[in-house]
C-alpha cells in the first residue's frame, strides 16, 4: 500500500472530492430510474391523501410547468433514497481511515440498520400517520368548503413528513453510536426516561396534525424506541468493557 504523502487535511479534502463525486453519480443514477416512474410514484405518494378524498375530489396545479417540476422532485427524492445506503456507506469509509479494525467491521451493520430504521420510520408515516393525519384534516369540509389540494404544497407536506418520520426512528441507531462515543450511558438513559417521554410527546405534537390521536400513534411507536434504545446502549457499553478488557 503506498504511503500518503499529503498533508493530513489536503488528504481529507481530495477524500472527501471522492466521496461526495460517488455520492452524486449514485443520486443521479437514482434519479433517472425514479423519473421513468415518476408518476406511478406520485400516485403511490399520493394515494393516502386520494383515498380519503371526496370521489369527485382530485388536485390541482396552478402553473403549466408545474407538473413537470413536481416529477423531477419527486424523481429526486427517490433517486435520493435508492441510493441512502450507498450513501452511509461512503459517509462511513471517510471516517475509516480514524478506526481501527473492530470499529470498521460496524459499517455493514450500520449502513444496514440504519437503512431499515429509516424506511420503517416512512412507511409508518405512510400507512399509520398519515390515513389519521388526512381524515383529520379534511373534516373542515362542509357544504360551504370543499378541499382542493395542491400538488406542490401536499408534495412538499408528505416528504417532510416521511424525511421526519425516517429520521425519528433512527434513535436506536443514535443510542448506540452515542454510548461507543462514551456520550451516554444505560443509566443515563434510564434516569432520564421521563425527560425523554417528554421530549417525544412534544416532536409528535411538532411534526403530526393538531389531533390527539395522530400524537399518540406517533408517541407510541417512540417510546418503544427509546425502550429499545436502552437495550441498545446496554449492549453497546458491554461490548465496549469487553474490548477494554482484551485489551
Amino acid at each position: 500500500m503506498e504511503k500518503d504523502e499529503n498533508p493530513p487535511l489536503l488528504s481529507l479534502l481530495q477524500r472527501l472530492r471522492k466521496r461526495l463525486v460517488s455520492c452524486a453519480i449514485a443520486t443521479g443514477v437514482g434519479f433517472i430510474i425514479c423519473y421513468v416512474f415518476s408518476e406511478t410514484l406520485f400516485r403511490a405518494l399520493a394515494r393516502p391523501l386520494k383515498v380519503e378524498l371526496a370521489p369527485d375530489s382530485s388536485f390541482i396545479y396552478t402553473g403549466l410547468p408545474e407538473m413537470f417540476f413536481n416529477y423531477i422532485k419527486i424523481a429526486f427524492v427517490g433517486g435520493l433514497l435508492l441510493a441512502a445506503p450507498f450513501i452511509l456507506y461512503q459517509i462511513w469509509m471517510l471516517a475509516a481511515p480514524a478506526l481501527n479494525e473492530r470499529q470498521k467491521r460496524l459499517v455493514l451493520p450500520f449502513v444496514i440498520c440504519s437503512s431499515l430504521l429509516f424506511i420503517g420510520g416512512g412507511l409508518f408515516g405512510y400507512f399509520v400517520a398519515f390515513p389519521l393525519g388526512f381524515k383529520f384534516f379534511l373534516g373542515f369540509e362542509s357544504e360551504y368548503l370543499q378541499a382542493l389540494p395542491s400538488v406542490k404544497q401536499y408534495l412538499s407536506f408528505s416528504i417532510k413528513l416521511l424525511f421526519l418520520f425516517g429520521v425519528v426512528f433512527e434513535l436506536p441507531v443514535l443510542a448506540f453510536f452515542l454510548t461507543k462515543a462514551g456520550i451516554v450511558t444505560p443509566e443515563f438513559l434510564k434516569k432520564n426516561r421521563a425527560y425523554g417521554m417528554l421530549f417525544i410527546f412534544v416532536v409528535a405534537a411538532v411534526i403530526t396534525p393538531p389531533d390527539v390521536i395522530s400524537q399518540v400513534m406517533l408517541a407510541i411507536p417512540l417510546l418503544l424506541l427509546y425502550e429499545v434504545g436502552i437495550l441498545v446502549s446496554r449492549m453497546a457499553e458491554g461490548r465496549k468493557k469487553r474490548v477494554s478488557e482484551g485489551e
